[in-house]
């Protein structure tokens, strides 16, 4: 019924710049809150940034003044752009959605993950 499709994460060295982005498709009537979390190996997932419709924003304290989260609402899509990475920043990054269908139903929906690797 619904898709998140993720993209844009790579290898980049300390320092670099990465734009991940997350397309969600589907039987969408709206979309509320959108976010980034993150799972590093042995770690849990953890809130990276989110954004409400109206574009109110909150960030993690590792990712304040670093990554910005924007959102295109006509697009239903979400991005996460990444500055200053860091080695500490390697992860798979998952988007999440809360996802109104034509049906009437609300969820939350992930992304499949897109996987950051950042090299000292």
């Amino acid at each position: 019924q619904v898709q998140l499709v993720e993209s844009g994460g790579g290898l980049v060295q300390t320092g670099g710049s990465l734009r991940l982005s997350c397309a969600a498709s589907g039987m969408i009537f709206t979309i509320g809150d959108m976010g980034w979390y993150r799972q590093a190996p042995g770690n849990e997932r953890e809130l990276v940034a989110a954004i409400s419709r109206g574009g109110d924003t909150k960030y993690a304290d590792s990712a304040k003044g670093r990554f910005t989260i924007s959102r295109d609402n006509y697009r239903n899509t979400v991005y996460l752009q990444m500055n200053r990475l860091k080695p500490e920043d390697t992860a798979i990054y998952y988007c999440s959605a809360r996802i109104v269908l034509l049906s009437g139903t609300t969820d939350n929906y992930w992304g499949q993950g897109t996987q950051v690797t950042v090299s000292s």
